[in-house]
């Protein structure tokens, strides 16, 4: 049997160093377990009682940490007996990555190999049941680990005041509106005056200035004059 995976651990990565190595700790985490004991440095003892399918016994067994590295991981090795259902043995690697100050991953491989009566459980059953115990496990631990170093509390949410908030509102809406009234209340340039009139064209103006190198009043008098004397004559 072989199994692997990985939990998030919201902890210091030392806490959790040093719960992997408390016979409370691991005895609160193990699902079944009626005791653990530290017999070395390196050394732990343990009573399991445990149900794979219908068969059901307890263990009695003995764990040795190898490859210590404080507090990055280390080797558990072990053997358990459970009578007339079988034995079960192997070892796991177990490393533990600091991921923030109260964040770790703690990733585990396992390969363990089982004899007896249990053998002839299938390797499915035996695979699944693992599974549900080493689940377990974490949880257990992960929930321990919790309540020993609970998360920060979020910041309170302060509550605006009645007045300010209604004070902010009104300064948004003057603020907003003073641009229009300054608008309104400028004063508008005033228009310019209309072009003037272009001037019309008289009949002088079609008259050269000097017809005959006289003047243009000589030409536009002397038929008046013309005019005047007929009329006198005629008259008289």
């Amino acid at each position: 049997m072989e199994m692997t995976g990985e939990r998030q651990i919201a902890a210091p990565r030392q806490a959790v160093w040093e719960a992997l190595n408390d016979p409370e700790v691991l005895k609160s985490a193990i699902p079944g377990c009626e005791s653990v004991e530290r017999t070395a440095e390196d050394q732990f003892q343990a009573r399991v009682a445990m149900k794979i399918g219908p068969m059901a016994a307890k263990f009695s067994g003995k764990v040795t940490l190898s490859n210590i590295n404080p507090p990055a991981g280390y080797t558990i090795t072990g053997e358990g007996n459970g009578g007339a259902i079988g034995f079960a043995k192997g070892g796991a690697d177990v490393s533990l990555e600091e991921v923030g100050p109260s964040e770790t991953t703690l990733r585990y491989a396992v390969k363990a190999q089982v004899g007896g009566k249990m053998a002839q459980l299938g390797a499915r059953l035996i695979d699944s049941t693992a599974k549900q115990m080493a689940d377990q496990f974490f949880d257990r631990f992960a929930a321990n680990l919790a309540a020993r170093y609970p998360a920060a509390p979020a910041a309170p949410v302060e509550e605006a005041n009645p007045v300010e908030q209604a004070k902010a509102e009104m300064d948004e809406v003057v603020a907003t509106k003073a641009p229009v009234a300054a608008e309104q209340q400028a004063p508008k340039p005033a228009a310019p005056p209309p072009p003037a009139p272009a001037p019309g064209l008289s009949i002088l103006d079609l008259i050269p200035k000097e017809p005959f190198g006289l003047p243009r009043a000589f030409w536009i008098g002397a038929p008046l004059f013309v005019i005047i004397l007929i009329l006198m004559f005629v008259l008289g």
